[in-house]
């Protein structure tokens, strides 16, 4: 798996998401800003993410996904 992967991945869900990537092989840090996380708690984000990925973690391909998912108002706030 690499970067364009996970991003191409996200933005099937989330087509608007600005999407940052980092890492290599099996270890990755994503960051995703959406509006759409707007109506969603914290995990729910997470999990939303964390389905895309579901068969690549059970097989090992992924191993560490670190995800940061924010709205567009909390990128500007912080």
């Amino acid at each position: 798996m690499n970067e364009q992967d996970l991003m191409q991945r996200i933005k099937e869900i989330y087509p608007d998401a600005e999407i940052s990537v980092a890492g290599e092989s099996c270890s990755f840090e994503v960051n995703v800003t959406t509006p759409a996380f707007a109506d969603m708690k914290s995990l729910q984000r997470q999990r939303s993410i964390l389905t895309l990925f579901n068969q690549e973690i059970a097989s090992g391909e992924l191993h560490a996904l670190t995800i940061r998912a924010k709205t567009p108002d909390e990128v500007a706030a912080s």
